[in-house]
């Protein structure tokens, strides 16, 4: 077993124990019922159980099956014009064709998975840090590290919901049965300080790196990088030389670097390099079946398996669903660049394949997460077990960040400008030597291409203001668009807690 395998085998370990344990003990959010309280009383009493209860809430990072197929990152690229839904037909997934053509409603779309998923992980970190430091049993350098993990994650899962849904329940404690109809909706404006706190915190207290059994445990370059991309969405110029300076405290680390080979990010041996700034981790060692569907019980990316190439037969990959056909307008703009074999499949010009068109066919679809047939999973049922790492924040992704935000902020456009050519020197192309707003536009263009299909594009247009411009062909009225629906089962459950979103 390599070094990679072992880590994943040790994280499946846990959480599938943890699945007994604590499988009772999470509330969905404005769920009264005391389910479990006895039982977390009693769990948390040694530093190992703690640091059990730590993996749970890593745990929620990998749910994609909330509420139906609910894969983050996938489903990003849907919403922009990176892919668009797929699938056997119209009717196959409607959520995700609802976010396709922007037709969402507060009964269909992605959003109810989304909050659900969200929530839970914010319940989870709440508790862990109401209890880490009444466990006597666990060292003040345990408590410390791992009350900077817990904080890193609430500020992961509350930066995904302000920017999903804009107004949201900010909940920074385990909720007494008093609280759950009087909690208060808030705006970003209340629910960025958290954010920027719990990483701040957690950038104050975290290893600069880890071990190799630890693989998986966020660090401190994590934590300045999330913090980076949070200021950077919140879209304050007056933020931006921050941005910049969190960017900078990454790149002089010394603890990440570019592949040579783009090429080489996509393999499993290409899972935590030293470009890798934080992943979300799978596993295809779970075996796991539709049994533990809906749940959070699996460990695989189930999101690999929607997207390859429909009753596929041929070389390389493993067949799929066909869902996120890359768009006709990204095959376009990636024409002739040197990522483009490591991005998009041209299923037409595969040799000996054959493959049944779907819904929105274009011909094109992802490679970088594509299901290849040698990475297949032993036992369980294959769909459920695909072991692609996502990669949550790459080290390209940290460059381009710098630069943009050294161009904003006024600093020095040479220095924005190697930032820009280290991640175009790295698959050939030439440098750049453009300045002032077409800088700033060239380095957009760059992260289009660079980090193309990886679930970015959609929050890129949305803070650039130009998803009107590039998404309304698609239905997409920014008055609206810019979140999605409440989850009209949270606002029946509390009508008195929650508004719905305008629009809607």
């Amino acid at each position: 077993m390599n070094k990679l395998n072992q880590t994943k085998s040790i994280w499946v370990s846990l959480l599938l124990a943890l699945t007994l344990i604590l499988g009772s003990c999470s509330k969905d959010f404005l769920n009264t019922r005391p389910v479990g309280r006895v039982l977390e009383v009693n769990y948390y009493q040694t530093e190992e159980q703690a640091f059990e209860a730590l993996v749970s809430i890593y745990d929620v990072l990998q749910w994609n099956d909330q509420y139906g197929f609910t894969m983050f990152r996938f489903l990003q690229n849907v919403a922009s014009d990176d892919t668009y839904a797929g699938g056997s037909d119209a009717s196959d997934q409607p959520s995700w064709v609802a976010y396709d053509n922007f037709t969402l409603t507060p009964n269909l779309g992605p959003q109810r998975g989304f909050w659900r998923k969200s929530y839970k992980g914010i319940y989870r970190a709440n508790l862990f840090l109401e209890k880490i430091d009444g466990i006597e049993d666990a060292s003040e350098a345990f408590r410390t590290r791992t009350k900077g993990e817990a904080k890193f994650l609430r500020a992961k899962f509350y930066f995904d919901l302000v920017r999903l849904f804009g107004n949201v329940p900010l909940i920074d404690h385990t909720l007494g049965a008093s609280e759950y109809y009087t909690v208060e909706q808030v705006g970003p404006d209340q629910i960025y300080p958290l954010i920027i706190s719990d990483l701040e915190d957690a950038i104050a207290v975290l290893p600069s790196s880890v071990s190799s059994n630890q693989l998986g445990r966020v660090t401190k370059g994590a934590a300045q990088a999330l913090l980076a991309r949070a200021l950077l969405f919140e879209n304050d110029e007056n933020n931006m030389s921050q941005v910049a300076s969190l960017c900078e405290s990454v790149i002089q680390s010394g603890e990440y670097s570019l592949l040579t080979s783009f090429a080489d990010l996509w393999t499993a041996d290409g899972e935590w390099s030293s470009e890798s700034v934080f992943e979300i981790t799978y596993s295809e060692n779970s075996a796991s079946d539709w049994g533990s569907f809906g749940w959070g019980g699996g460990e695989g990316n189930v999101g690999v398996q929607f997207i390859g190439m429909r009753d596929y037969n041929g070389p390389t990959y493993a067949t799929g669903w066909g869902f996120c056909p890359v768009s006709t307008e990204l095959e376009a703009a990636m024409d002739g660049d040197p990522r483009y074999g490591y991005t998009i499949i041209d299923a037409d010009a595969l040799p000996g394949a054959e493959y049944t068109p779907g819904y929105q066919n274009t011909g094109f679809l992802m490679r970088k997460y594509a299901p290849i047939a040698a990475n297949v999973a032993p036992d369980g049922d294959p769909a459920l077990n695909w072991g692609n790492n996502i990669r949550e924040i790459r080290y390209a992704d940290v460059l381009l960040m710098a630069a943009e935000a050294i161009v904003r902020s006024g600093g020095s456009e040479g220095t924005a400008r190697t930032y820009l050519n280290q991640v175009r020197d790295r698959v050939g192309l030439a440098a750049l030597t453009s300045s002032g707003n077409q800088l700033l536009e060239d380095i957009y263009t760059e992260r289009r291409l660079e980090l193309a299909t990886e679930g970015h594009r959609f929050f890129d247009l949305i803070r650039t203001g130009k998803a009107s411009e590039v998404l309304g062909d698609q239905g997409f009225v920014a008055s609206t668009h810019t979140y999605l629906p409440i989850p009209q089962q949270e606002i029946d459950a509390a009508p008195d807690v929650l508004t719905q979103n305008p629009g809607y």
